[in-house]
């Protein structure tokens, strides 16, 4: 299913004097689930706006499977095989579930949506992907009215309802019951598993070690460490700038 590693050298971005992303050099693993960490203020969030066309990189590039993907638009990126989640749930709380997930196809305006809405593939693909996520029993309820962590599963099946090969998942654990971070973390394996790669920032540490398999470490707008769990575990630079040890 994967379309290409995903890499950005040189990025930058810089917001007054201050680099939120100074010239970070990265390669993802492609078909693994990947997971940047760092402390907060280190350029996680800013990177991946910078990926997915969110803003513009003042310097250095994007590319996905060996295409030069810079400052593309959102909706590009999303075409060219690149999902994300945010930190902050998307959604459209006045809207259903169904309807959130439906209107992830990303037709063109309000009659797009009404015709994807009573497309009987695009309303049954939307149900598959509830039930995946374990929702589907949500379907007509508002968005408004779900938990927060039943929000962020209505986020990520909107984002696999546009089949991205590569998903980048911003703070998935994020103010989310153990049990609910347990099934998205179950989610994510099993899609790994058909062939889906995945680019998690999470702060969890324990969830970090126990599901990733390749991990890049960001500090001061740069990455500063990558490997397996265990090895960026136990690396001082990682010690130091993350751990505070």
């Amino acid at each position: 299913m994967s379309a290409g590693n995903l890499a950005t050298a040189g990025l930058t971005k810089a917001f007054g004097g201050v680099r939120a992303v100074d010239d970070a050099t990265v390669e993802f693993h492609d078909g693994k689930i990947n997971a940047v960490i760092g402390p907060n203020g280190s350029g996680k969030t800013t990177f991946f706006n910078c990926v997915t066309g969110m803003i513009r990189p003042d310097s250095g590039t994007v590319t996905y499977g060996g295409r030069d993907v810079t400052g593309r638009a959102p909706h590009r990126i999303a075409a060219a095989g690149i999902g994300r989640s945010f930190q902050l749930c998307r959604i459209f709380p006045r809207m259903t579930v169904r309807e959130n997930v439906l209107a992830a196809v990303r037709p063109r305006g309000m009659a797009g949506l009404l015709r994807s809405a009573h497309d009987a593939g695009d309303v049954e693909r939307a149900r598959g992907w509830l039930r995946r996520v374990g929702i589907d029993h949500l379907e007509d309820v508002e968005a408004r009215n779900l938990s927060y962590g039943q929000q962020k599963l209505l986020e990520l099946a909107g984002v696999l309802m546009a089949e991205p090969e590569t998903i980048m998942l911003d703070e998935p654990a994020g103010g989310v019951n153990p049990a609910l971070i347990d099934r998205i973390a179950a989610l994510v394996r099993e899609l790994n598993a058909e062939g889906r790669t995945f680019i998690v920032v999470e702060h969890n540490m324990e969830l970090v070690m126990s599901l990733s398999d390749h991990v890049v470490v960001f500090d001061r707008g740069r990455p500063i460490a990558e490997g397996p769990p265990d090895t960026v575990r136990a690396d001082p630079a990682v010690l130091e700038a993350y751990l505070g040890v």
